[in-house]
């Protein structure tokens, strides 16, 4: 019966798996992956059953016709009796079981079996052997997974022939005549040792190509000892095998047990002296003393090769000076380049989408939001946090298999809020915000479909096409509206850009004509509902696939829920990471995801890696440890990482899409010179899509991915060093600092804001990290890649290395100065000592005025407010060499860093704005609830302009000019007073 339920289950899962895959279009990689299982399982099968069964059969037709009397004997009596009359049956269940082990756990290994039979070169050779390599990346590993196999039936072969030999008296532990073995089984043996001696030779010999990966040495990869001792060593056990294996061959004439130990006598001896002896002695007393003049050659392969793999090869370094300080003219000249600061943390600013616009307790926003770019009214791009409304889950109370399953089916609409802009409360402005969906964003991208089938929460599974779906609330869209900060409530500074637009303009008609070309209707007057009309899933055409689906789920209500029909469709495998590691099972996806409205669907962009751990002198890393950061928490599991989760190869060749609403996934050949694609590509030819049948509004949503800057980051920390000496002694070592607003020991993450990168004409999209020297907190180095894919510098890697001999705040200090600092304490001690939550938002570094920025936010939220507080923007933390200051605004932390002297930063143009000379028409709406008051500043200007001309005409003894001086000076100093 349990073989029975098993047989089910398997078959269930199989035939749903097939279901699936046609669904998607993606059949071909299913059958690809199908048949070459079968292959290989039929393969090594044969070949244990083969090698295994004919041992077992010789052995037994060479049993001796005579066994001498003995104890030994007598007592193996009883078990031939017992085995003899089932004899061929315990022989072909013998065989089959150990065919279907070997067959079993080779089908594991069809990639590398489909690498090896579809291997692409990669243009480049290794150092040592000057061989292309993609025989170290697609050929040595499946030679060494094939020698294993054949090794294992031959051992396995052995160990039976010795079982039946000695089972029916061909070797005996006891004879008095001193003859163990009969001279068939003598030949017998000696054979199958021979093969496996021979074997042995081929290991040799493939071993000394396996000492490119090598950890002898001080660095990764072949050292001085594999190439002068350990080389020349294998070469020799080479040969020696060879000679131990004809003379174990040899024993078929010889017919005794002298040659056969003595080649085991050889082959073992040599191994020892040869093999073990003669490298340890090298390495002790040639390498060792003088190991860094030795091993100098091959830590520079190690170098050149872990910078090629990674990728990091043509990553631009310059050396920063990092200014500390600044004059009144770089200050000014400054202010008109530094681009709009991303200030709201998408860590933070989750609980206030979560309270804003979650509008029913059943949808969920991720933890941790997106940054994306999109184009506001005007054309301009603005960094945008973005996230999708997803359904978590019916209401508890209504928590059900119908509800979950058929009923809650789908989350609804885009939400985006700008990222530099706040408004005077300190609250995110929203862009795309309410149901049905309205704002900047619609009348930007125009009309698109909003509903959220394919996500990250939710059921596992649903049915659709059954019962009318819960759509969404009618009866909060007015009230929400009215309480939504948009562009036009934002505060005006170059941290908060302002957008004059009319947020509702064209995004709610946009909204209501996807509810439309969706057939939503509206019910009861409270909410809408609506039927899937999309070709997601997989369509329950017959009974019988709804006993599969129920066997699958193993659930009842499956099969037995009338309202499930021919025309009703189960939507599961729903996770963006899920449906692109499933269609590509080759890949590793990237941990973050993220939506982004493409041709009127909300799509999620999934990046996608091809990696190896088989890259010649390349330095291997746990990819999983590699990504960890406080946005994982040490929760980050890469789905395809490689078995141990080691690469030492990576590229991000893929650029997969996800639609939201029909699930429809598509594989984008990004990277059209990576030699792994290439050869994944030659197996599954149908499954990547040229790159330049992507649409232009997917390329522009694009961005470098997240967890493939943190492995470069990781292998930056050391092989920024290209020198070997330098290397060999370590001082100059990085690390990537701890997340000093986390309290966990994690490390930092990158950060996406937007840069003026020293010398880069205009801002860029960027990816941005630091790095501290070891055991120590200040700055090293400033890392950032170019993110936009607008860009003809996307994927730069840019370096900004400090000087040794100048101190520089890392993130640690900073954050130390800004707890410390006086004036900071007295803002924040009020807050603190309240009953008010102070969060410290993310530690942005950024290059200005030769230097470098860093800008924290700080956000308050309401204490004992429950559910229903959540995080404002109250405060901004600034510092600048070792400068720090707070202010309300940006601005207004900036002036108050700089002004010793210096005076006010001047405000440079604000998104949206024409010309510099709308500024202060500009600045007049920040009565508003801004705090740099435009009206008052220039009633300063006019004073200043009035005491100059007063100063003039009193040169000329003018009694009057000299009172109008006075009274211009008092107006002077009660406005600065002010």
């Amino acid at each position: 019966m349990v073989v029975i339920i098993a047989a089910l289950v398997f078959a269930a899962n199989f035939w749903t798996d097939f279901l699936w895959f046609r669904s998607v279009d993606y059949s071909s990689v299913f059958l690809t992956e199908l048949w070459t299982r079968v292959l290989l399982f039929a393969a090594a099968g044969l070949v244990m059953a083969v090698v295994v069964g004919a041992s077992i059969y010789f052995a037994y037709r060479a049993r001796p016709a005579m066994r001498p009397a003995s104890l030994e004997q007598q007592g193996l009596d009883r078990y031939r009796q017992s085995i003899d009359p089932h004899r061929k049956l315990f022989y072909w269940l013998t065989v089959a079981a150990l065919a279907v082990l070997a067959g079993a756990a080779a089908s594991g290994d069809w990639q590398s079996f489909l690498q090896f039979t579809n291997a692409t070169d990669f243009g480049a050779t290794d150092p040592e052997f000057n061989m292309d390599i993609g025989f170290f990346a697609f050929t040595l590993p499946f030679l060494g997974t094939l020698l294993g196999y054949v090794y294992a039936a031959v051992i396995l072969a052995f160990i039976a022939a010795v079982v039946v030999h000695y089972l029916y008296g061909g070797v005996r532990l006891q004879n008095d005549t001193g003859q163990r073995a009969t001279p068939s089984a003598r030949v017998h043996l000696s054979v199958l040792l021979g093969i496996f001696v021979l074997l042995r030779a081929v290991s040799y010999w493939l071993d000394r190509y396996g000492l490119l990966f090598s950890e002898r040495g001080y660095t990764f990869g072949a050292s001085y000892t594999d190439v002068n001792a350990v080389k020349t060593a294998l070469t020799i056990l080479t040969v020696i095998s060879v000679i131990c294996a004809v003379l174990f061959f040899a024993n078929i004439y010889f017919k005794n047990t002298m040659v056969p130990m003595a080649s085991l006598g050889l082959l073992l001896l040599s191994a020892v002296l040869v093999g073990v002896a003669y490298p340890e002695i090298v390495q002790r007393f040639q390498v060792d003393p003088n190991e860094q003049r030795l091993e100098s050659e091959y830590i520079q392969r190690n170098i050149n090769s872990t910078r090629e793999a990674y990728d990091i090869a043509d990553s631009e370094v310059q050396t920063y000076d990092a200014t500390t300080e600044l004059t009144p003219q770089e200050l000014a000249d400054e202010a008109d380049t530094i681009p709009s600061v991303r200030l709201a943390d998408p860590a933070v600013v989750s609980q206030t989408f979560q309270q804003m616009q979650q509008v029913r307790g059943f949808y969920e926003f991720p933890d941790v939001l997106e940054v994306d770019r999109y184009e506001d009214s005007n054309g301009d791009l603005t960094d945008s946090i973005v996230a999708v409304r997803e359904l978590e889950g019916p209401p508890d109370d209504q928590d059900n298999w119908l509800n979950r399953h058929l009923i809650y089916t789908h989350g609804y609409g885009m939400v985006a809020a700008a990222g530099n802009a706040i408004d005077e409360e300190g609250r995110p402005v929203f862009t795309e915000y309410n149901i049905p969906p309205r704002g900047e964003l619609s009348e930007v991208t125009g009309e698109y479909e909003p509903r959220i089938y394919y996500g990250n929460e939710g059921a596992d599974y649903v049915i659709v096409g059954a019962e009318e779906e819960y759509d969404y609330p009618l009866d909060n869209e007015e009230e929400e509206s009215e309480d939504v900060p948009t562009p036009e409530d934002a505060v005006v500074d170059e941290s908060r850009a302002p957008n004059e637009s009319d947020a509702e303009g064209g995004g709610e008609g946009s909204g209501e004509g996807a509810d439309e070309g969706s057939g939503a209707e509206e019910q009861g007057g409270s909410q809408a509902y609506t039927s899937y009309d999309g070709q997601g899933g997989v369509q329950l055409d017959s009974f019988f696939d709804r006993i599969l689906y129920a066997i699958k789920y193993q659930e009842t209500s499956v099969l037995l829920n009338s309202a499930i029909d021919s025309n009703s469709r189960i939507l599961y495998e729903r996770t963006p990471e899920e449906r692109v590691q499933k269609v590509a099972p080759f890949l590793t996806t990237d941990s973050r995801p993220y939506p982004a409205v493409v041709d009127g669907r909300v799509q999620w962009i999934v990046d996608a890696y091809t990696t190896s751990n088989n890259y010649p002198y390349a330095n291997r890393l746990d990819f999983n440890q590699a990504v960890t950061d406080t946005f994982t928490d040490g929760s980050a599991q890469q789905v395809g990482a490689l078995p141990g989760n080691e690469v030492n190869y990576i590229r991000n060749s893929v650029k997969a899409t996800v639609d939201a609403y029909d699930g429809t996934v598509k594989l984008y050949q990004w990277d059209e010179e990576d030699p792994v694609l290439e050869t994944w590509m030659g197996a599954f030819p149908e499954a990547i899509t040229p790159r330049d049948e992507m649409s232009e509004e997917l390329v522009n949503h694009l961005r470098y991915p997240d967890d493939l800057f943190k492995v470069q980051r990781e292998i930056m920390r050391e092989y920024h060093v290209t020198e070997p000496d330098a290397y060999y002694g370590g001082q100059d070592f990085w690390e990537v600092p701890e997340d000093p607003t986390n309290e966990t020991d994690e490390a930092e993450p990158p950060y996406r804001q937007t840069i003026n990168f020293p010398g880069s004409e205009e801002a860029s999209f960027s990816l941005t990290s630091t790095f501290v020297p070891r055991n120590r907190e200040n700055l090293s180095a400033f890392m950032a890649v170019n993110s936009d894919p607008r860009s003809d510098d996307y994927g730069q890697l840019q370096l900004l290395e400090l000087p040794r001999s100048t101190v520089i705040f890392g993130p640690g200090q900073v954050q130390n100065a800004f707890d410390s600092d006086a004036d900071v304490r007295e803002v924040l001690l009020p807050l603190e000592q309240s009953n008010a939550e102070v969060t410290r938002g993310n530690l942005l570094t950024l290059p200005f005025g030769g230097g470098l920025l860093y800008v924290e936010p700080l956000y308050v939220q309401a204490g004992g407010g429950g559910a229903a507080s959540f995080p404002l923007l109250q405060q901004v933390m600034v510092g600048f060499g070792e400068e720090v200051a707070i202010g309300g605004t940006l601005q207004e932390a900036l002036n108050n860093l700089f002004e010793g002297g210096e005076g006010p930063l001047p405000e440079p143009d604000t998104p949206g704005e024409d010309t510099q000379e709308e500024a202060p028409e500009e600045a007049g709406n920040e009565d508003q609830g801004g705090d740099t008051d435009g009206s008052t500043d220039q009633e300063l200007v006019d004073s200043l302009n009035e005491a100059v001309e007063a100063w003039e005409e009193s040169q000329e003894a003018n009694d009057e000019a000299n009172e109008r001086l006075r009274e211009a000076l008092e107006d002077i100093e009660e406005q600065m007073g002010e």
